[in-house]
């Protein structure tokens, strides 16, 4: 199962999301509060409180604050393959 943690606004967040899309991958999304200091939760689960951060149950990955290798993690393991980069 993958999860996102993120929030609306988050331009990063945002880039992930859209990559998501383009390639057809199914994913959980958990909203958290704009302001860092209520991330509580997404700190006890990644140690961080960093959006976006994908948790990857099916691989055991978790990616706290890196659009960029969110977005490579995402490619290698989870893009359907219909000729999209």
């Amino acid at each position: 199962m993958l999860e996102l943690y993120q929030f609306e606004e988050c331009e990063y967040s945002a880039q992930v999301r859209r990559k998501m899309s383009d390639w057809g991958i199914d994913c959980v999304l958990r909203n958290v509060s704009k302001n860092k200091s209520k991330r509580e939760r997404l700190k006890r689960i990644s140690g961080h409180k960093e959006t976006p951060t994908l948790v990857d149950s099916s691989c055991g990955v978790i990616i706290a604050g890196d659009d960029k290798k969110i977005i490579e993690h995402l490619r290698r393991y989870h893009r359907r393959k219909k000729g999209v980069s």
